[in-house]
């Protein structure tokens, strides 16, 4: 399963709110569905780490679910 916990701990080290990123052009429904889990396109992680300029490492990670 993919889990965008690194996202918010990269806002967070960067100082950047969700009403922030928002103001920077990032769809806030992009935002809270990312929050739930949710699938997003390529093309909202591509302007998302361009955004915050950081990598996709910074914004997801792949957890193995399988227990």
């Amino acid at each position: 399963m993919i889990s965008y916990e690194p996202l918010f701990h990269t806002m967070k080290s960067k100082g950047i709110s969700s009403y922030r990123l928002g103001k920077m052009g990032f769809p806030l429904s992009n935002y809270h569905a990312m929050r739930r889990g949710e699938n997003i396109s390529t093309h909202t992680l591509n302007h998302i780490c361009k955004l915050l300029h950081c990598r996709v490492e910074e914004v997801l990670v792949y957890i193995d679910d399988e227990t």
